[in-house]
């Protein structure tokens, strides 16, 4: 799947040094079924679309984390899963730099209480587990760290063709270093990264991975009954 979605988009994966203009953002999403809206000069972008009859907004726009330098990628979508499950696929960078802020702010005798505005995410660091598991390739455990309620509910989530796209990133794109996140929540699939480089390969891959990562919830944590 991932080599056939690679195909359908590669003719308009033009890598450009410089965030690309939005018409060029419009006509793509238009070919690809997506709708386009500007949030005005300089302020972002909005893209919506459906998987399986579900909607989802991929829009970018000012940094909203502090861990996050420059544009920001963020994406939602209510899926209707089980609500119980929570996963959470981030790049190992930004889990060990939450992990030693939390261990800071633990050892600081003069902090008795967190900080306020820090990112929620040092609070989801605390609350669920680390898993792993061979059948996804070593490279994918030593670039992401993926957390959850229930060991059950990430290997229900994370197969092999979404570990796939998270590992092969366009060239140049995202190193191993860009803060990303991705993530089921509440019956909702989130998507939060670091808009680098800030090109159209970049916002395309971006788009599978989201909407590849919303349609495997759908296809593993789906609550719905089959008639």
């Amino acid at each position: 799947m991932f080599d056939r979605l690679k195909k359908v988009f590669a003719r308009s994966e033009t890598q450009l040094p410089q965030a690309v203009p939005p018409d060029a953002v419009s006509e793509w999403a238009g070919t690809h079924g997506f709708s386009y809206s500007s949030q005005g000069k300089g302020a972002g972008f909005v893209l919506t679309g459906k998987v399986r009859g579900k909607p989802w907004k991929l829009e970018s726009g000012a940094a909203s984390r502090d861990y996050i330098v420059g544009e920001e990628l963020r994406a939602r979508a209510a899926l209707g899963i089980n609500e119980d499950a929570a996963v959470l696929i981030m790049n190992r960078p930004l889990k060990e730099s939450l992990e030693k802020r939390a261990y800071a702010i633990y050892t600081d005798t003069l902090q008795t209480t967190a900080a306020p505005g820090l990112p929620e995410e040092m609070r989801w660091l605390a609350m669920y587990e680390e898993f792993g598991w061979s059948s996804v390739v070593p490279e994918f455990w030593e670039r992401y760290a993926v957390l959850a309620d229930r060991r059950d509910n990430a290997l229900a989530w994370v197969d092999n063709n979404l570990a796939e796209m998270l590992l092969h990133w366009p060239e140049p794109g995202p190193d191993p270093t860009t803060p990303f996140i991705l993530m089921l929540l509440r019956g909702k699939a989130y998507l939060r990264m670091q808009y680098s480089p800030p090109t159209i390969a970049t916002l395309q891959h971006a788009a599978i991975v989201y909407t590849s990562a919303c349609d495997a919830a759908l296809a593993g944590l789906s609550t719905d009954i089959p008639l």
